[in-house]
């Protein structure tokens, strides 16, 4: 659904360092170049697969919820040596599925082990459930370190108000926002990370209210930004530089944001079939006066 870079690495002139980046999941192996012997790394995890129900009934209000968003993590000053080889992990989104069959949680992203820097995936959506987003693990042994949790889904009740949106991707300073359903879009918003870049929380489609919601919003890796918008109708908005929530419309489908964002749920498959979470990411850079989470952390 969405175009993503496999890799790119960039060695850049003087001391300012170079970069590499992961965007399609998978496992890597990244090799630290000649002269490099610290780096700073983001990890963002996928997010969670939304839930429809397989059911073709116009009036169903069913609480299907989308998924969870996807923690983030970063760590600096970790210590490498040139010439060695690094693992890279970067987790896919969870994927959408009916309710007699279930949708998949969203993967885990990390650099190294699990015991540097991880950040975990979405809880898939399910039935009547509040789902959680994905959390984190920073090692304290290197340089600074921070992130966020995912954000999950609140649902209201088993049916009525259909069903909540995908949680918004972890940000580098706060957790993502909330996933909501219609109780929620119809008059209070939903509930917006606590700061520090995070995606937003998505919620139920006026269009076609209390039957299909949005996708959350994805988390850039290119450092801190501004907070995603918080949705009271559809997709929510994506957290530093970080893609929106998706809702096709025609089709019903409503994807989680890059990088991170849980997929939207869908009370039956008459309005749509709700949609995947957003793929995960990893990101690594080095140089001098480069650090998470917003020293020279751009693209460059």
């Amino acid at each position: 659904m969405f175009a993503a870079r496999n890799m790119l690495l960039t060695p850049l002139s003087g001391d300012f360092g170079g970069q590499a980046e992961y965007t399609t999941p998978g496992t890597y192996v990244w090799t630290a170049p000649a002269g490099v012997t610290s780096v700073s790394v983001v990890c963002v995890g996928g997010g969670g697969g939304g839930m429809f129900y397989s059911g073709s009934g116009s009036t169903f209000t069913y609480a299907m919820s989308g998924g969870g968003g996807g923690g983030l993590a970063w760590v600096n000053d970790i210590p490498v040596a040139p010439g060695h080889n690094y693992t890279v992990v970067v987790g896919a989104g969870g994927v959408r599925g009916a309710y007699s069959t279930g949708s998949t949680g969203g993967g885990l992203s990390y650099f190294i082990n699990t015991g540097v820097c991880v950040a975990y995936g979405g809880s898939p959506g399910r039935y009547n459930t509040n789902v959680s987003g994905g959390g984190f693990f920073i090692s304290g042994s290197y340089g600074t370190a921070g992130g966020g949790n995912g954000g999950g889904t609140l649902r209201t009740g088993s049916s009525t108000y259909g069903p909540a949106g995908g949680g918004g991707a972890g940000g580098y300073l706060g957790n993502g926002g909330t996933g909501r359903d219609d109780n929620a879009a119809s008059g209070n918003p939903p509930v917006v990370g606590s700061g520090g870049g995070a995606g937003g929380g998505a919620s139920s489609y006026s269009l076609w209210v209390d039957h299909l919601s949005g996708g959350g919003g994805g988390v850039g890796i290119y450092g801190l930004g501004a907070d995603g918008v918080p949705s009271t109708d559809g997709p929510g908005g994506g957290g530093s530089g970080g893609t929106d929530g998706i809702l096709i419309n025609g089709t019903g489908q409503s994807y989680g944001g890059n990088f991170g964002g849980g997929g939207g749920g869908s009370s039956t498959i008459y309005w749509g079939y709700g949609g995947n979470g957003g793929g995960g990411a990893v990101r690594i850079i080095w140089g001098a006066g480069r650090a998470f989470p917003s020293t020279n952390t751009g693209d460059v």
